[in-house]
């Protein structure tokens, strides 16, 4: 096992690299030949792809609850992560510390962006004031690293789930004074985000749901959280935020139902409560899983309704019904993703954000980098096979002759918006039985395979 000082870093102290993990260096790129587990196989960050640099499409960030705070703990024991790092303190200074070991594992991993939530990077305090004053501290801290270091934020977010207080939710809270409260947390976290140069900003109802529907006014509860996502609407024009707001779908867990369960159920909430233009989606590959939907399943709905945003970059056991939260290392699903990121023009304000941690037995800090490795080659590869696809057009064709009959006559008419019940009646009266061709699946399955 490899052994790390536990102390060391001042506040606010020069950035200094190899400290926290002495034994890594940067990680190279060393080709599909390389046996080095500290070596990209098949990430290579400025390899050009379809007009971009693999950095560029991909656009990985590190998640800092995962990598900084995450004690690998289940619901049946303690967590056993080594944070020689980490003297366990709830101090500002111990939360700088944090900052810097992460900036050293984001420049040596090579990660140019990464997430938070505000009570992450920063402890709670003993009140709201006292909790303000120690996130204005590390979000001073994280500046400088990010001014330092070229690292860029990819979106923030304000955790209303984890303290006793959110038990019945933050923005659908049955009380009025917890509500307020989530409102002026929220408020402070979209501060941080805006002085950080976040990209967008990301809203998670981990706890915004019922648990059972004999306690719930779930019609009141919705329009609470419609009017609280109003004012953040408003508060993000008042402090000159333009990045999106992002929602993230999960259909239940801690919850028994959350009312942003799947991005169908999103998209319907957004579009009744007159907030569409002003949120994008960001799609977490183990939620939608949990939704009882395949990752590309959600995708292609939030791609469909230009409300792609940003995605988690992770997968579930799909033999166990809860978030698990894995590494993605299934070349089908990256490339699925890829496909869908391509289709729709590529990221613009987000990215993948490795929101995955590694299995309890992988406790030791270098397991961080060998879990973000194969994440980073799966994707690399997901990308390469999905613009292969994509330049072959074999599978472009097949769908082309498969909606054919949408392009002229009656479906033409139809998609125009110019058809009638009378013209289909007469259409069908004239053509008689219509022809029904195949849909090929085992064909196009064969044709996906020739690739990976």
């Amino acid at each position: 096992m490899s052994s790390y000082p536990t102390a060391f870093l001042r506040p606010n102290p020069t950035f200094i690299m190899s400290e926290a993990f002495p034994n890594v260096p940067k990680i190279p790129y060393e080709g599909p030949k390389s046996r080095n587990p500290l070596a990209f196989k098949h990430y290579n960050r400025d390899e050009v792809v379809a007009g971009k640099s693999m950095a560029e499409h991909l656009r990985f960030a590190g998640a800092y609850w995962h990598v900084m705070r995450g004690e690998l703990s289940d619901p049946f024991g303690k967590g056993t992560a080594l944070m020689p790092w980490d003297d366990g303190s709830n101090s500002l200074e111990n939360a700088q510390k944090r900052a810097h070991v992460f900036f050293e594992f984001l420049d040596k991993l090579g990660l140019d962006y990464y997430c938070f939530h505000d009570r992450d990077i920063a402890p709670e305090g003993k009140d709201l004031a006292e909790s303000n004053q120690l996130l204005d501290g590390v979000v001073e801290t994280l500046q400088q690293l990010q001014q330092q270091t070229g690292k860029k934020l990819l979106w923030g977010t304000a955790c209303l789930f984890t303290h006793p207080r959110y038990m019945h939710g933050g923005a659908t809270s049955c009380s009025a004074d917890v509500y307020a409260y989530a409102g002026a947390q929220v408020k402070k976290a979209l501060e941080a985000t805006h002085k950080l140069g976040g990209l967008g900003y990301t809203f998670w109802g981990g706890r915004e749901g019922y648990a059972t529907l004999w306690n719930t006014d779930m019609k009141r509860e919705r329009e609470h959280l419609a009017r609280f996502f109003h004012m953040c609407v408003a508060y993000k024009k008042e402090i000159g935020f333009t990045g999106p707001f992002y929602i993230e779908p999960k259909p239940q867990e801690p919850t028994t139902h959350q009312y942003d369960s799947d991005a169908e159920a999103c998209l319907n909430f957004l579009r009744e409560f007159d907030l569409m233009e002003h949120f994008k989606l960001n799609i977490e590959t183990n939620h939608a899983t949990l939704a009882g939907h395949s990752m590309r399943h959600e995708l292609a709905v939030a791609a469909g309704a230009d409300a792609l945003g940003s995605i988690d970059a992770n997968r579930g056991d799909l033999l166990v019904g809860w978030d698990t939260d894995q590494f993605p290392t299934d070349i089908y699903l990256t490339t699925e993703v890829m496909l869908e990121v391509l289709k729709c023009g590529g990221f613009t304000t987000g990215g993948l954000n490795f929101d995955a941690k590694r299995r309890r037995e992988s406790f030791e800090p270098i397991d961080l980098f060998y879990a973000h490795i194969g994440g980073m080659d799966a994707f690399a590869r997901g990308l390469k096979i999905a613009h292969a696809i994509r330049e072959d057009g074999r599978l472009e064709e097949i769908l082309k002759q498969r909606y054919s009959t949408w392009d002229s006559a009656i479906g033409a008419k139809v998609e125009r918006g110019e058809a009638t019940l009378h013209d289909l009646e007469a259409y069908a009266l004239k053509n008689g039985e219509p022809k029904v061709q195949s849909g090929r699946q085992e064909m196009i399955e064969n044709l996906i395979n020739e690739y990976l």
